[in-house]
């Protein structure tokens, strides 16, 4: 039996209201008492998960969400981080100053609040905050205070211009970061040792558990190291397909309760 199962939210736990659908929370009720460790592994901050923590009875002091996209690995109950992977004030200078050149929005995390150095605020910056209601600030760079710890800073745009910006991003900066497309208008960067994968392998390490008895869920390409590196790699039907094709097995959508599905069939063996 799988014995840590590392889901996604957006995407893949949530349907596109947002919303865990009572098939999905009844699902993760069984398998957690079946007893596997079920970890939410997300792109979201942490302010944006907690309210799905408590909802879903995953906020005890066994319990471990991965945030940052593999940046931050957090004990539920004490807050104690045992992964934590920043970017520094340097990195958002050096981050800004390419966003500038190559006219694309950008917007950046602290551990309490979303950034943006963009005077016109893009709308997907906006929907961030939204989504995952944590505060927004507009900072000059010049008013970031200098020791700021950044789990990750994020490209913004339009599919079609973002795709154009993350290919006129210069090798070498490529190399210096860990970068990820979230979604068609997302683009992650962060630490360089910073991935869903790396912190899926950390904890399951940390808790004994075989790298075999791990299922990763997941639907983007920053769930594709995790996809990668489980003992059962699941796709969800609305995946990418690069991640369908490292995917071991495929289940049902997020709109079908997909994770539920998958939990049944592999891990309950209730097909």
């Amino acid at each position: 039996m799988y014995k840590l199962i590392a889901i996604d939210m957006d995407g893949t736990l949530l349907n596109d209201q947002h919303e865990v659908t009572e098939g999905v929370k009844v699902a993760l009720k069984e398998a957690k008492a079946a007893g596997a460790k079920i970890v939410l592994c997300t792109g979201r901050p942490l302010g944006g998960v907690t309210r799905y923590l408590i909802d879903l009875e995953l906020d005890g002091e066994d319990d471990y969400v991965i945030a940052y996209n593999g940046a931050v690995v957090q004990n539920n109950a004490t807050k104690e981080s045992i992964v934590s992977l920043t970017l520094s004030y340097q990195d958002l200078s050096d981050l800004t100053s390419l966003a500038e050149s190559l006219a694309t929005p950008m917007h950046f995390f602290d551990t309490e609040r979303l950034y943006t150095t963009n005077q016109d605020i893009s709308p997907y910056t906006i929907y961030e905050s939204f989504v995952t209601q944590v505060p927004l600030s507009y900072r000059k760079l010049e008013e970031v205070e200098k020791e700021i710890a950044l789990p990750k800073i994020m490209f913004i745009d339009e599919p079609d211009r973002l795709a154009k910006t993350i290919n006129a991003i210069p090798a070498d900066v490529k190399d210096k970061y860990e970068m990820v497309q979230s979604a068609p208008f997302f683009l992650e960067i962060l630490h360089p040792e910073a991935s869903k994968g790396n912190a899926v392998k950390h904890l399951a390490e940390k808790l004994g558990i075989n790298r075999e008895q791990v299922m990763c869920i997941g639907d983007n390409g920053n769930d594709l190291s995790m996809i990668k590196f489980a003992g059962c790699g699941v796709a969800m039907a609305n995946a990418i397909p690069e991640l369908k094709a490292s995917a071991d097995v495929e289940t049902k959508s997020n709109n079908e309760d997909g994770v539920a599905h998958a939990i049944r069939t592999y891990v309950l063996n209730k097909a």
